[in-house]
C-alpha cells in the first residue's frame, strides 16, 4: 500500500525536495581523516513536552508527540511546543518513522524557525509598569498610572496613544496587567461584533454567538451552529489582519474545511488574504505573563 503523507501548512510553508548530492571528486592525495561529526558539532535537541517518540534527523534529535487520529494520511504540525505527528490507526509505526525521516530536513528547518521565533517573542514581554508600551490595532499604546483618575479601570485617549489606568503608582505588575487585559478584551469584543456584522452579509452567512479565546496557537474557530470563537489578542494587529480572521471564520460557516472552495470564498471578500495571513505568523505580539 502506498504511503500517503500530508503536511499541515497552517503555520508554515511546504517543504521542498533537496537535489540529489553529487558524488565527491576522485583524488590521488591521501585523505586526511575526518573528525567525527559528533566531535565537530553536537546535534541540536528539540523535545516536545509531551514527546512519546524520538527521531534522529539531519543535525538534530527530535522528540515528538505522536497521536493516532481519524485521518487518511500522516500529518505533521510544528508549533510552539515542537513537532506533533498524527497518523491513521492502520499505519504501522515503522511507516510513521520512515515518513518522519523522509521529511527530516523540512522538520528540522521548521523547528529551528519556531525556536527562533520563541526566542524573539521572549524579548517582547511587557514590563508592566507606568510608561510601558504595547501594540494596539497596529499602533502603540503607552500606559500611564493616574491615581486620581475616577470612573473606571481604564480610560483611553486615542489621540495621544495613551491608556490611562486608575491605579496608584504602587500598583503591582499583576494589577496593571489585569486592568489592561480587561480593557483590551472589552475593546476586542466590541470590535469583533462590529466586524462580524459587517462581513457576514458579504460572505452570505449568519453567525449566532461570539466567544473570546485565549488560545496560544489558534486565532479563531467556527462551529456548524453558527458560533464563532476569536482570540482577543487579535486586538494587537492592524484592522485588515483582524478582518481577514473574521472573514476566515465566517467562511467556515459555508465550507467547513480548507478546500479550494473555502479559499475561494475567503478571496471573494479579502483578495489579499495570503499576505494578511502571513502577518499573523511574522508579527510579534506581547507575552502576557
Amino acid at each position: 500500500m502506498q504511503r500517503l503523507v500530508q503536511l499541515t501548512l497552517d503555520l508554515f510553508d511546504a517543504p521542498t525536495t533537496a537535489p540529489a548530492p553529487r558524488p565527491p571528486p576522485v583524488s590521488l592525495v591521501p585523505a586526511v581523516p575526518a573528525v567525527p561529526i559528533a566531535q565537530e558539532l553536537a546535534p541540536v535537541q528539540f523535545q516536545h513536552p509531551r514527546a512519546t517518540r524520538q527521531a534522529q534527523l539531519p543535525g538534530a534529535v527530535v522528540g515528538y508527540e505522536f497521536k493516532r487520529a481519524k485521518r487518511r494520511t500522516i500529518g505533521f504540525v510544528v508549533g510552539p511546543d515542537g513537532l506533533v505527528v498524527s497518523a491513521p490507526r492502520w499505519v504501522p509505526l515503522a511507516e510513521v518513522d520512515a515518513a518522519v525521516r523522509e521529511k527530516g530536513g523540512w522538520i528540522v528547518k521548521k523547528l529551528g524557525q519556531a525556536r527562533e521565533r520563541q526566542q524573539r517573542m521572549a524579548t517582547a514581554r511587557i514590563e508592566w509598569k507606568d510608561g510601558a508600551e504595547l501594540p494596539y490595532l497596529g499602533g502603540t499604546l503607552r500606559l500611564a498610572l493616574e491615581p486620581a483618575q475616577r470612573g473606571g479601570a481604564a480610560v483611553l485617549q486615542a489621540e495621544a496613544g495613551l491608556l490611562q489606568l486608575a491605579l496608584p503608582h504602587s500598583a503591582s505588575p499583576d494589577q496593571i496587567r489585569d486592568a489592561v487585559q480587561a480593557w483590551l478584551m472589552r475593546q476586542a469584543r466590541s470590535l469583533f461584533i462590529e466586524r462580524l456584522q459587517h462581513y457576514a452579509p458579504q460572505v452570505g452567512v449568519q453567525w449566532t454567538r461570539l466567544r473570546l479565546s485565549s488560545a496560544g496557537t489558534r486565532w479563531g474557530s467556527a462551529s456548524a451552529d453558527g458560533s464563532i470563537r476569536l482570540n482577543w489578542r487579535l486586538i494587537h494587529f492592524r484592522l485588515p489582519v483582524i478582518d481577514y480572521v473574521v472573514v476566515h471564520e465566517l467562511s467556515h460557516l459555508r465550507v467547513m474545511d480548507h478546500s479550494p472552495r473555502f479559499w475561494d470564498t475567503v478571496a471573494t471578500v479579502v483578495p489579499d488574504y495570503a499576505q494578511l495571513r502571513g502577518q499573523l505568523k511574522d508579527e510579534l505580539i506581547p507575552q502576557w505573563q
